[in-house]
């Protein structure tokens, strides 16, 4: 039996979130009311990423553009089906009761999607939103809904770690990996699973263990040993393996992932400065997700007071580190001359966008709250010689689209693992404080 064809309405917050999202939806229809495009024009001015897909959109239909678009549909491309904008309509008996006036945009887009319904009965339609109380709405008033899951990851649960733990390992293995050379052949292993390249190993024979990297060029595993960074040493297997992955000059892309107090910026800051020779500059920056989601310009102040809040918690990394020389000391002052010099920098995201990025260290810190776009962005703009490091928690979005499955964080590590360029390692245990761990764990 053929499939019955759809027809997919589109809120404003898919387009935002992905500007090429109307090649996306196969043989089947697209409805814009009205609505959407008018929100779109409210969003073309500025430099954040949603201002860019708003403008690239507007871009897309204008290559499209003809009367058809108001009348009937015009076809995407040879394997898409049409794009169709529909004015608006009065608010449908079955809704006004419960959505009474147009004034909110939702509403409008949920009332246009209502009489889709009853115009196309021979077709499914679909309202497709990233807003989850909009879908919730969609559902109430019995219309189907879903959200936009192109860039989701591909295994939903099972995010990889960068990390496998092997028991009952065979005694030549570790014997060969404590020996000089410190490698040994990948069949003394045995592995139950595929291993990816770079990806770390926990092996275990009884009371004798040993933590290992598998290199697929020579498909060999090597052992790895504990190093300190700029005075910060790794207190568990984890952070050893994080500190390798950002030591190692062979890969330019890391990500660290990890629960509050891991350490993984910290990690990432102390590496920097100890390899600081290597690279002209060294970035810190995150993505600012202010609250309600409003423009910093909101907030008093001149930029830098708008921003220090934001920008924080990577002046507390520095803090850590700094505290650990006293503050007449040599090390302290190298530090607060890389500041005024600026060959270290702590600034927001936006102002990194549209840069060229040669001999760099950069790391991005809260890269959950970037989307797949953002971040493919970011890594676009690394020259030769720069290191890209994103650390965050998949699991701790601030961003109000973005889920644990749909962040480009997550699509990172879904996509890159097993590149020979990049490594990434999940820290499970938190190293704050007893108190913070605790607090993490039960509360």
């Amino acid at each position: 039996m053929p499939t019955k064809k759809k027809v997919f309405i589109l809120d404003t917050n898919v387009i935002l979130h992905d500007s090429s999202c109307l090649y996306n939806f196969q043989e089947h229809d697209i409805i814009m009311p009205i609505t959407v495009l008018e929100e779109l024009d409210n969003f073309k001015k500025g430099q954040q990423i949603i201002n860019y897909h708003a403008r690239q959109f507007v871009r897309y239909l204008d290559e499209l553009s003809s009367d058809k678009l108001f009348n009937g549909g015009m076809k995407i491309g040879p394997d898409n089906g049409k794009i169709a904008i529909r004015l608006e309509k009065e608010m449908h008996k079955d809704l006004v009761l419960s959505f009474p006036g147009q004034d909110k945009p939702d509403h409008r887009i949920l009332n246009i999607a209502y009489h889709l319904r009853e115009e196309f009965t021979n077709k499914l339609v679909v309202l497709v939103s990233k807003d989850v109380n909009l879908r919730m709405k969609a559902r109430a008033v019995g219309l189907m809904c879903e959200d936009y899951t192109t860039d989701h990851v591909r295994e939903p649960g099972k995010v990889y770690t960068g990390c496998h733990v092997q028991s009952g390992v065979s005694s030549e293995c570790i014997e060969k990996l404590f020996a000089a050379e410190g490698e040994a052949a990948r069949e003394l292993y045995a592995p139950a699973e595929t291993l990816y390249n770079n990806e770390y190993l926990i092996l275990k024979n009884g009371k004798k263990s040993a933590l290992a990297v598998y290199k697929k060029e020579t498909d060999s595993i090597r052992r790895i040993n504990k190093a300190s960074v700029f005075g910060i040493s790794p207190r568990n297997a984890e952070q050893s393996f994080a500190v390798h992955a950002l030591l190692d000059k062979t890969i330019p892309l890391v990500t660290i992932t990890g629960k509050a107090g891991t350490g993984k910026t910290l990690l990432a800051l102390a590496t920097a400065l100890e390899t600081r020779k290597n690279y002209h500059q060294i970035l810190l920056t995150r993505p600012i997700v202010p609250l309600s989601n409003k423009d910093i310009g909101y907030l008093p102040g001149d930029i830098n007071s708008k921003i220090r809040p934001y920008m924080q918690p990577l002046y507390d990394n520095l803090g850590v580190i700094r505290g650990q020389f006293s503050e007449n000391s040599e090390t302290c002052r190298r530090l607060q001359k890389m500041l005024d010099d600026e060959k270290l920098m702590i600034e927001p995201l936006a102002y990194i966008r549209g840069r060229s990025l040669v001999k760099k260290y950069m790391i991005v810190d809260e890269a959950q709250n970037l989307t797949p776009h953002e971040v493919k962005t970011i890594i676009t703009r690394a020259g030769e010689g720069t290191k890209i490091v994103f650390t965050g928690d998949i699991h701790q979005i601030d961003h109000p689209y973005l889920d644990s499955n749909s962040n480009g964080l997550s699509t990172l590590i879904d996509k890159m693992q097993g590149q020979s360029l990049y490594a990434h390692i999940d820290l499970q245990k938190g190293e704050r404080s007893e108190l913070a761990e605790l607090a993490s764990n039960l509360l």
